[in-house]
């Protein structure tokens, strides 16, 4: 009986949110949305229409995304203590790792930064810059290197915070001067949306690293052969 009324309960949901998407994507929409972008994109302070929308139009959606990540950050983090560099789970005698590490740290960073850079004009931004940033923190990770930002202390904090800090800072100096809550000045809505950017990806990137950090090692068959 249980099971039934669950599968008709799913079922049941299901087809309201089906039966809603459809109407959803039945309906005209009554304004050209990429027309209005296309409009303002010349005082956005980017000119790349997707950052535009994610750091101006609708930044209210982006800060928000960002402090679900953070919280999802710290909330792991004081979930367990992060390992001790040191040990013996977290170091690799795999020469093939080693030696990827020596060529694709220097590029993954290189590429992050591109990344970061090109988005104002092109597909590119924090979020993409973060995930390959962190992706260059995790294969250091792997490889044994010592990442000091991740032990307990501020400079691990300073880093899950900085991102959503920095853009909330913006949003409130804005309506401190007046103009709407995350309302940039015309004059400097580029640098300001680069500022933002550039923090959001260190944040990300620590938050992407962080996580992989506190999930439980696991041990190859090697090392479980010679563990005492």
């Amino acid at each position: 009986m249980k099971v039934a009324l669950v599968l008709l309960s799913s079922l049941a949901l299901t087809g309201a949110l089906g039966y809603t998407a459809w109407q959803v994507l039945a309906r005209e929409a009554e304004v050209d949305l990429r027309l209005r972008v296309a409009e303002r994109l010349p005082d956005s302070g980017v000119d790349h229409a997707i950052t535009a929308v994610l750091l101006n139009f609708r930044s209210y959606d982006t800060l928000l995304e960002i402090g679900v990540l953070m919280v999802a950050g710290l909330a792991g983090l004081s979930m367990r203590a992060v390992a001790p560099m040191e040990a013996r789970e977290l170091r690799t005698r795999d020469p093939l790792l080693q030696a990827l590490m020596r060529w694709f740290v220097p590029l993954l960073l290189v590429l992050a930064a591109y990344l970061l850079w090109a988005g104002s004009d092109r597909p590119g931004g924090a979020f993409q810059a973060g995930s390959v940033l962190g992706a260059t923190g995790v294969l250091l990770r792997l490889g044994g290197v010592p990442l000091p930002f991740l032990r307990p202390g501020p400079m691990l904090r300073l880093g899950l915070v900085i991102g959503f800090a920095v853009f909330l800072l913006v949003a409130v100096m804005g309506a401190v001067r007046g103009d709407a809550f995350l309302a940039y000045p015309p004059a400097w809505a580029g640098g300001l949306i680069l500022l933002i950017e550039a923090m959001l990806t260190l944040s990300i990137a620590m938050v992407l690293v962080g996580l992989f950090a506190v999930a439980p090692a696991q041990l190859s068959a090697a090392d479980r052969e010679d563990a005492p």
